[in-house]
């Protein structure tokens, strides 16, 4: 019972809004693909589920061919939700939205309907900014976070931006250099820094 209605929530709701923004279904994952990127969502039933409570997550995720390649990796043209550059869940950019959406015998579906409705729409003004891997990168430099590190050094010092990477390097020293692993870290970036012929100082 509660199954169905998750089903149908995403068949007759979630289905035809994210297909009005140009993404198409495929099982539980939505994705849309733009000139070097793919934007994608995916619907993530929880483990504990039973037949008086069906609980589900929204991930979303960007994938960069240009970051593939950085990484030396094969450019994929349907790439799951883990494989993507940019992950996040739904929460972390729709800040109105629950963690977990919870169906029980009580759910309100319209108001479950509208809640993830603009959490989906919000994410899709988000994903409008991210117009680029140069765009993906800067996220995470303003973090700063360690997450794509190296790959945000190789695409900043190939574009020449030596300004970027050297900030980029000194904020991620403040915030983590006090930490063990630190110095793992600054040897990988240093080395990156080494190949494009960039002194680190």
């Amino acid at each position: 019972m509660l199954q169905q209605l998750f089903n149908d929530l995403i068949k007759q709701d979630v289905k035809p809004f994210l297909a009005q923004h140009g993404f198409t279904k495929k099982s539980l994952n939505f994705s849309k693909a733009t000139e070097g990127l793919i934007y994608m969502f995916n619907f993530q039933k929880s483990s504990g589920n039973s037949a008086d409570n069906v609980m589900f997550y929204v991930n979303c995720g960007i994938y960069a061919a240009e970051l593939a390649q950085i990484q030396s990796k094969e450019t994929l043209t349907e790439p799951k939700e883990a494989e993507c550059h940019f992950r996040a869940r739904i929460e972390g950019i729709a800040r109105a939205v629950p963690a977990r959406f919870s169906i029980s015998p009580d759910t309100d579906r319209d108001e479950l309907k509208k809640t993830l409705l603009s959490g989906l729409e919000e994410v899709i003004h988000f994903y409008d900014t991210m117009t680029s891997a140069r765009s993906v990168v800067d996220y995470y430099i303003s973090g700063p976070f360690l997450h794509l590190g190296e790959e945000s050094f190789h695409l900043l010092l190939q574009s020449n931006d030596e300004a970027a990477a050297k900030k980029y390097l000194k904020a991620l020293q403040e915030k983590y250099g006090a930490e063990n692993r630190w110095t793992i870290f600054e040897n990988k970036y240093e080395a990156i820094f080494n190949k494009y012929g960039v002194e680190v100082k």
